[in-house]
């Protein structure tokens, strides 16, 4: 695979610095279904350009984490034009990076990157859980004609059998995924964003133990205070130290697997949603590769 040199990849750190790779940062940035505002296939670059003022000590984990991980970024690329052929591009890309034990971490884009992005473990595993953020159930059977859309990407993952899905911040939902999500209890759990005040992370700790597990993170799951730069904001959302803190326990009961962080749709002048998404990528993986007490 062709990677960016490290000066010029995730985090920016020096080229110099060479360890074997566990984990490969893959920017796709597919904008094709967007319907409110746009801007997500500049989300990949941003990102990595943000990352380079992450710092690389992380104080919670006193150490600098990437030197433990190994990450390496893929060489940004032609995404194809059809729908289908842009999820299955991402499918084999992942499936590539697994067969060499490398843990993917794939940069949207929009989430309808998801499916596409989990092929490969589905195959995999005999059973995977997602682990979902978002402000959005994603649970239409489709949008605006389209059952490949931002706003189905979780039905679509539901497709597969072997899933089930873990979703935290929700606070928006139409009438007829509420139909889908009755009749489908045993699959999906939703820690809505109304409820954080009483969400019992002990039963959250219980869902997650032993299971494989899939990160998905659409930024919009943040609070539009703290994340307007995403396509459909939406206040009363997850703020930074919760959303840590249901990564800390992911990543400590349950074997985390891949993950994608979708839908940033940068704003000229204001680096700071691009530098919260790098540096929530950072953490994702640092949480995932290094241990630590809890």
């Amino acid at each position: 695979m062709n990677y960016l040199p490290n000066k010029q990849g995730f985090l920016g750190f020096e080229n110099k610095f060479n360890i074997k790779e566990k984990a490969v940062v893959v920017p796709f940035g597919l904008e094709k279904t967007v319907s409110y505002g746009g801007g997500t296939r500049n989300g990949p670059r941003e990102i990595i350009k943000a990352s380079h003022q992450v710092e690389l000590f992380d104080e919670d984990l006193n150490c600098e984490p990437y030197k433990k991980i190994g990450i390496k970024t893929l060489k940004p690329f032609p995404i194809k034009k059809k729908m289908n052929d842009a999820l299955e591009q991402i499918s084999k890309i992942n499936e590539i990076l697994l067969n060499k034990g490398i843990f993917p971490m794939v940069l949207g884009g929009e989430h309808s990157i998801t499916p596409g992005c989990i092929k490969p473990f589905i195959n995999r595993y005999d059973k995977i859980c997602l682990l979902h953020f978002d402000a959005h159930a994603d649970l239409r059977q489709s949008y605006n004609g389209n059952k490949f859309s931002h706003a189905s990407a979780i039905r679509r993952c539901l497709d597969y059998k072997n899933i089930s899905v873990i979703s935290f911040g929700i606070r928006n939902i139409s009438k007829n995924e509420t139909t889908y999500l009755n009749r489908n209890r045993k699959k999906i759990n939703i820690f809505w964003a109304k409820d954080k005040h009483k969400w019992n992370l002990n039963f959250f700790k219980r869902l997650i133990k032993n299971k494989n597990v899939y990160i998905t993170f659409d930024v919009d799951g943040f609070d539009s205070s703290l994340m307007p730069a995403t396509g459909t904001p939406e206040p009363g959302g997850l703020f930074w130290d919760e959303t840590m803190k249901i990564i800390k326990i992911a990543s400590k009961y349950a074997k985390i697997v891949g993950a994608d962080v979708n839908e940033l749709s940068p704003i000229k002048g204001f680096q700071s949603y691009n530098f919260l998404t790098a540096k929530l990528v950072y953490k994702i993986l640092s949480y995932r590769f290094v241990n630590f007490k809890f």
